[in-house]
């Protein structure tokens, strides 16, 4: 395993002065009276919780750094020499372009996507607001879904509402559908999130019938964390703003010793926090058929890294419910909302909770049950993780949930335009390299235009990027599965992987590399007539 340093790291701007570091705490294993920093204890010791979190907070996300013994680079994708599944096995016909990567999900209502991948949930994050307009046209003319995370609505600053307390209008929402809307092409979708927050607030209600709204996802956590989603606000009003709507605020603006710290600069900023949901199946179909009397269409859950015990009752309850779509979050997970360390040490990670997740809808399905549409998250970012996903779930994982891997490209993409703007000293070599002009740098450019004609000089740079990016992603596998001989994402199996130690054959029921197709091999073999055989021999 790599070196894990529990008391510095970059994700919280801190530093061990020792080269010497104890393994399991972190601490500097010569710690001096006198030192001058910068550990997580020295500055935990005068800035206290803000050490619970990536910084500067609000700006960036950050992806836990924790290296397991197993995960996905543990296996390998298989490519075969014969056969040609999906496609007439001729060599000028099976060429990988010639692969489809569309996929679909969903009961009755159905979901089609141009690649089998959609983004996290990109809710109230002030990373995910100020780029919104570049995700969400980025998901749009990549035929992808986009899942609009929690709180949208309950943090928005021009949020109204009616006389019982529900959201009558949400300005920040209507932007976020609109921006999506705008350039759908009829692949992909975009959901919802709902948590505790969200449903007292109503805020399903508000989407469906004044925004249009067709599919809402639940959610009961996500690989990052096992707490609701945090943000950080930098006023005094904002913060009593939004504990007088319910939120969860700390420390305490209300208290008079709070307000004196931050009169005098000891404070500067506050958390607003969800609350924890709990789940009870009487009460998860309850809610499921409540959205659907709405006018929801289709009704998806998303769940994290809990224990087996609460993933069987996510596919449970899902397959009696008949949702849509369930997303499966495996740890260590990437965000711009969670604590740092519940980052890197909570949960259960990614291969575990997936190879879990194949083995239950397995059994669930051997007892004549339902098994749900599957879409699988946790820290993928490549062609080969897509791949390897909908190998390892087959036949029941139909995407794979992406959260930085795509908010990436996006902030690239819009920062390009302001450096070609000349801000920030213009253009760094990085991507002057390449060129001096939007048409230049970015590749796929002018099949835009090609597609939407003078108005791609209207799209925001981000949602470009993303295009780019996820074209990259799209070629990618097209030539995985074109080496695994399957020309259809339907067709990707479990057999398609193998797992490179004994360890990760043990946790996913893969073959071990060794014993992958070692009975076809040894029929080949065997069947040699046995006067050919002697006659070698002799």
């Amino acid at each position: 395993m790599n070196l894990h340093r529990p008391n510095a790291n970059e994700a919280l701007q801190t530093k061990n002065r020792s080269r010497s570091v104890a393994p399991q705490s972190g601490i500097c294993s010569r710690c001096v009276d006198g030192c001058k920093g910068n550990c997580d204890m020295f500055n935990a010791t005068f800035r206290g919780r803000e050490l619970l979190y990536p910084t500067p907070f609000g700006e960036i996300t950050a992806g836990a750094d924790k290296d397991y013994p197993v995960d996905y680079s543990h296996l390998n994708i298989m490519g075969y020499a014969m056969g040609a599944a999906g496609c007439e096995a001729d060599p000028d016909r099976a060429t990988f372009p010639a692969v489809s990567t569309e996929t679909s999900f969903g009961v009755a209502n159905k979901v089609k996507q141009k690649i089998p991948m959609f983004t996290g949930a990109l809710g109230s994050t002030e990373i995910a607001r100020v780029n919104w307009e570049h995700f969400a046209v980025g998901a749009a003319i990549t035929g992808i879904s986009l899942v609009c995370g929690e709180n949208v609505c309950g943090i928005d600053p021009g949020l109204e509402f009616d006389k019982f307390g529900k959201v009558k209008k949400a300005p920040d929402m209507v932007r976020r559908v609109e921006a999506y809307r705008r350039y759908h092409q009829g692949y992909g979708d975009i959901l919802v999130q709902m948590n505790v927050e969200d449903t007292r607030l109503g805020v399903a209600e508000y989407v469906i019938d004044q925004l249009g709204a067709e599919t809402i996802e639940l959610k009961w956590g996500q690989g990052a964390k096992c707490i609701g989603g945090e943000i950080k606000v930098h006023s005094l009003e904002r913060a009593k703003e939004l504990k007088k709507r319910g939120y969860i605020v700390t420390p305490d603006p209300e208290s008079e010793a709070i307000q004196a710290a931050f009169k005098e600069g000891a404070i500067t900023e506050f958390e607003r926090h969800s609350r924890l949901g709990f789940v009870d199946q009487e009460g998860f179909m309850a809610e499921v058929e409540r959205l659907r009397s709405l006018g929801a269409k289709r009704v998806t859950l998303k769940t994290g890294a809990y224990p087996m015990r609460e993933l069987a009752m996510a596919i449970r309850w899902s397959s009696e419910a008949k949702i849509d779509l369930l997303t499966i979050d495996g740890a260590p997970g990437g965000t711009g909302m969670s604590p740092w360390r519940m980052m890197c040490e909570w949960g259960i990670p990614a291969l575990h909770l997936h190879s879990m997740t194949h083995e239950l809808c397995r059994r669930l399905e051997g007892r004549g049950g339902w098994v749900p549409d599957i879409a699988f998250a946790g820290g993928f970012s490549a062609e080969d993780h897509i791949f390897k996903a909908l190998a390892l779930g087959a036949p029941y994982t139909k995407a794979v949930c992406m959260g930085r891997a795509l908010m990436i490209p996006g902030m690239v993409g819009k920062n390009i335009g302001r450096w070609l703007a000349g801000e920030d000293g213009g253009l760094p070599s990085t991507v002057s390299k390449h060129g001096t002009s939007k048409e230049e740098i970015f590749v796929a450019y002018e099949e835009l235009r090609d597609q939407f004609g003078s108005e791609v000089d209207d799209l925001p740079l981000g949602a470009v990027g993303i295009y780019t990016a996820s074209q990259k992603l799209r070629v990618g596998l097209q030539q995985l599965m074109a080496g695994a001989r399957k020309w259809r994402v339907d067709l990707i199996e479990r057999r398609d992987l193998a797992a490179l130690s004994q360890e990760a054959a043990q946790v996913t029921g893969l073959d071990y590399i060794m014993d992958a197709y070692r009975q076809e091999a040894l029929e080949v073999i065997d069947s040699l007539p046995n006067g050919n055989r002697t006659a070698q021999v002799a």
